[in-house]
This record gives C-alpha cells, structure tokens and sequence, in this order.
C-alpha cells in the first residue's frame, strides 16, 4: 500500500528536496505541499494524507496550531513534526497538540523514509533516548495540579496490566520489546495498547507516551 505525504513547510528547498527523496521510494508518494500552516489544513481536508511532515515555525499558521486544527477536525492524517534542532522549544508543544513524532531536517533519506513509514504503522517516532530528554527538558509546561490531577484521574481506569504497558511505551520501548518483557505474545500487546489509547483518548503511541510522563507514570530523567 502507497504512504501518501503532504509537505507543509515555508521554504521551498526543504519541500523540494524532501519530495525528490520520498517520490524516490516505491511505497510512498507526495500528493501535495503547503507554504503555510492555514494551507496545510486546507490540503490536508482536500487531499486526506496518511502522513503531514510539518514544519513548526511557518506564517499565517504555524505548525502547533495547524496540527491543533488537524486533530481536532478528526483527520485520519498523522502529523510528522520537521524541526533543525532535536531538542525545539515548540516540539513539546507539537506534541501534545496531537503530532505523531518528530524528524530532524537534517534526517538522510534513508531516515526520513523510514520515519514515514513507521509512523504509518502507527508506532511514535521518538527513540527512546530522545523522548526522555524531550519530555524531561519541557515536562515543566504542563506542571499545573488541575492537569496532572485530571491525568490521574483517566489512568485510573487502566487495568494493571495496561498501565505497565503504558510505562513501557512511555519508555520507547516497541510492541515486540513489551513483549519480551512482559514474556506474552506480541499480539496481546497490541490489544493491551489499542485498548489503552481508546479508554485514554488517545489518537497514538506518542500521546501515550506524552501522558504517562504528565501523569507522573514514568519520571523524568
């Protein structure tokens, strides 16, 4: 089956470049690019993407707010953050407002591909280095007690067993990984998650992640 990926970012290099890269490979194909974040959402009701990289600093709308809209709209599409640096003061924010994971712009071909693709699957793309010291260096913006409290108060629904996966994942570790923790099948974990995003309201893995660390189920650090 085809990825089909919406570019959105202001500067035409990076759209040009990532379009050769992608239309390279024989599963995935760029229907479409946007030089703003209002035009990202616009294409994205037109052409209904499976994946949006999307750049975090844009005019008109930036990427937190386009990818806001595009969640809240009930999009299919995941949002792929771009960003230069790996440790953005707006991908935190990105995050929570809904995007799947994030990329460097500096990402090989090889890199960026692969980040499509696995983000498609519906795993997050956050390695588990990378989650700890993002979520660690911008936790504090949602250190407010009505926040953490209404967090306690939805994992409490979770069965054992759910919130040890949840920890698990909050910990980047992939379904195959759980598993062989857990010593289960892979299968069962991948029941144990869907029915951890559907009781939390989660759209994926990585606002799983983002909410088991909000929540105080993993510490940062």
């Amino acid at each position: 089956m085809t990825i089909r990926v919406l570019i959105a970012d202001d500067q035409m290099m990076v759209r040009e470049g990532f379009s050769v890269l992608l239309n390279a490979m024989p599963d995935i194909e760029v229907v479409g690019e946007a030089v703003n974040g209002r035009e990202a959402v616009d294409r994205v009701r037109e052409l209904s993407p499976d994946i949006v990289l999307m750049d975090i600093r844009m005019p008109e709308l930036n990427g937190i707010e386009a990818t806001r809209e595009i969640v809240a709209a009930d999009s299919t599409s995941k949002v792929l953050v771009l960003t230069t640096f790996d440790l953005d003061e707006y991908v935190y924010q990105a995050l929570r407002a809904g995007a799947s994971g994030f990329l460097l712009k500096d990402a090989s071909a090889r890199q960026l591909a692969d980040g499509v693709r696995v983000v498609a699957a519906g795993e997050a793309l956050l390695a588990p280095s990378v989650t700890r010291r993002l979520i660690t260096e911008f936790s504090k913006l949602s250190d407010s007690p009505r926040l953490m409290s209404s967090a306690h108060a939805a994992y409490g629904d979770l069965t054992e067993r759910e919130t040890e996966v949840l920890v698990l994942i909050a910990q980047g570790l992939s379904n195959s990984e759980i598993a062989e923790r857990l010593v289960v099948a892979e299968s069962t974990i991948k029941t144990h998650v869907s029915r951890i995003l559907v009781k939390l309201g989660l759209r994926d893995r990585t606002q799983a992640a983002v909410f088991a660390y909000e929540a105080r189920l993993v510490t940062p650090g």
